[in-house]
């Protein structure tokens, strides 16, 4: 049947099963999970009662996308070592939650972020502002996902267009969250972690074994010959790396700190290495900030400590999930530098069949039968890491409109089961609309799509958790006011870049006379997320005649410990069948 030609032509049987085998598993245990979510509270925050082990998985399955697998290999082959900033900065990012956001945030016992907002600030209106930062900053990084989907399924069967496979994976997603919210996805999810963990460290480590340790592969870049210092003696040999192509970077500014990815801007407005200094920087600097503070202003992140029995859970969650994605990320840079001297043919494609697949194409110069199994484990690994964090992503945006449009907005006396079956039906309506942009989005990489949802939760819900968690001071008016002005100016500079990206709107001329206008929209962190936490202290001292009057019971339910029982679950329906 295989050989029948048409859309089966060309694909590698071992490819094929693996990812098929990857699929079959994600919806047979979507199914099953979903015989277990009989209530609201299972379809929003899995009944509270995930364990510390199985959460930080389950999390850390969510967390490692597209970008992860496949996008930091992809962009580290294209832009170099100035690309590293990306993995360093996503682990980083849960430090910051650790610190100073997961434990108070579960205590305050909401379902979602808007739910948060609107009790934090006793204001319904705040809740209809924070719904609206779910949607923006979920749509931004399923356009990401979508990308790995379509790349992934374009290599599976050489012929399919690159929609299909956006379409085929998104709807099959769709499926499994509208069957199961919450709960159905957690054992899914942290499945999935393992999945993906065993399909980037074993390819790597016969990579490794065939064509030279790590250490020989950079030698062959920088001009270091290989020796006992970078290999074991008794392995160590020369990589005999195929000549780079013509749109390649050259040898010397992708091993640089300031590659490629940095002095784009300034090399497009033909400045020197010295004037372009400054400028990477700027970049480098405004990139941290947004990896890190965004990822502790992810919503889609943020609910899953909902679904810990209590904050100290919490915490010990993000510091397992600390030390699980820590490890994951040692893998894919390794496959962006054996790429670029055993792949160098990708630099010269774009969209799908660029850079971005090479964490699919790569295992494959093993060559023979093993070569193909590799192929197959990393694809099924693919496969894992885009369904995990779409799924994560479709909960939180249908849990924003199921729970805090439709129940607490237009039907505040909603039944739980009228909820549940609005969350289903909004499922599919976020799913098409996932899908339908994420066929627009081939010619732009992953990483750097996933990068701009970062920047616009750094400017938006960061500044609005992390203030309403530690400063009492704070007002509803400060806080809306920030989390406005910084989320929609991160918003519009990412909606110009990608527009110019894609050729849609003409700004060649202009980013080459105002190569710091480029930098300051193509990474808009470093200016929105001090402008929005700013903007809340300047309005809130205005203000401070409506900071909320039980202030300090809800500092205390944030920040004291468990054991003196003021831990209060905001949302309550669940148990008492009432509204709060």
């Amino acid at each position: 049947m295989l050989a029948a030609g048409g859309f089966f032509a060309g694909v590698d049987p071992w490819i094929f099963s693996f990812s098929f085998v990857t699929v079959a598993v994600t919806i047979w245990m979507g199914f099953r999970s979903a015989r277990t979510s009989k209530t609201a509270s299972d379809f929003f925050v899995a009944g509270r009662s995930v364990s510390v082990g199985m959460n930080a998985s389950a999390i850390s399955g969510e967390y490692l996308s597209a970008a992860s697998f496949m996008g930091v290999a992809g962009m580290v082959m294209s832009s170099g070592y100035d690309a590293l900033w990306y993995p360093v900065c996503y682990a980083c990012g849960y430090l910051f939650l650790l610190l100073f956001i997961a434990g108070p945030l579960r205590r305050f016992g909401a379902y979602t972020i808007p739910d948060f907002a609107e009790g934090r600030f006793d204001s319904p209106l705040f809740r209809k502002i924070a719904v609206c930062f779910v949607l923006f900053i979920g749509f931004f990084y399923t356009m990401p996902q979508m990308k790995g989907a379509g790349t992934t399924l374009a290599y599976i069967f050489p012929g399919l267009p690159y929609w299909v496979g956006v379409a085929v994976v998104g709807a099959v997603i769709t499926l499994n969250v509208a069957l199961g919210g919450m709960k159905g996805i957690t054992l899914v999810q942290a499945f999935q972690y393992w999945m993906k963990m065993f399909a980037i460290s074993v390819p790597v480590f016969v990579l490794m074994s065939v064509y030279g340790f790590y250490g020989a592969h950079l030698g062959a870049n920088d001009g270091r010959p290989p020796s006992a210092a970078t290999e074991p003696a008794a392995i160590v040999r020369t990589v005999e790396r195929k000549p780079l192509v013509e749109k390649a970077p050259a040898d010397a500014p992708w091993i640089s700190p300031f590659g490629p990815l940095t002095t784009k801007a300034a090399k497009a407005a033909g400045l020197t290495a010295e004037q372009a200094r400054p400028y990477s920087l700027l970049y480098t600097y405004s990139l941290i900030i947004a990896l890190v503070c965004g990822t502790a202003g992810l919503p889609h992140i943020l609910v899953r400590f909902y679904t810990n029995p209590d904050g100290v859970a919490a915490k010990k969650t993000t510091m397992w999930v600390m030390i699980l994605i820590g490890i994951f990320y040692v893998f894919p840079p390794i496959f962006g530098v054996i790429g670029r001297d055993l792949l160098p043919e990708l630099y010269a494609a774009t969209g799908a069949k660029g850079t971005d697949k090479i964490v699919l194409e790569l295992p494959r110069a093993v060559g023979g039968v093993w070569g193909s199994i590799l192929s197959g484990i990393t694809c099924a690994g693919a496969f894992a890491a885009f369904m995990s964090t779409f799924s994560g992503l479709l909960v939180s945006m249908t849990g924003a409109l199921a729970h805090d449009v439709y129940g607490r907005m237009l039907r505040p006396n909603a039944t739980p089961e009228q909820r549940m079956r609005m969350f289903k039906i909004a499922a599919v309506v976020i799913g098409a609309v996932a899908i339908l942009l994420g066929s627009q989005v081939e010619q732009l990489q992953i990483n750097f799509m996933v990068g701009q949802a970062f920047a616009i939760a750094a400017a938006s819900y960061f500044p609005l958790l992390f203030m309403s968690v530690w400063w009492r001071g704070m007002t509803m008016t400060g806080a809306a006011t920030g989390m406005l002005t910084g989320g929609l100016a991160a918003l519009a500079c990412t909606t110009v870049i990608n527009l110019s990206d894609l050729k849609m709107v003409n700004l060649v001329d202009f980013w080459k006379a105002n190569p710091l206008a480029r930098i300051l929209c193509e990474q808009p962190a470093i200016w929105t997320v001090p402008l929005a936490i700013g903007l809340m202290i300047v309005i809130s001292k205005l203000t401070a005649a409506n900071v909320p009057a039980d202030i300090r019971m809800k500092m205390l339910v944030l920040h004291a410990p468990e054991n003196l029982g003021l831990k209060q679950e905001y949302i309550q329906e669940h148990s008492h069948g009432a509204g709060h």
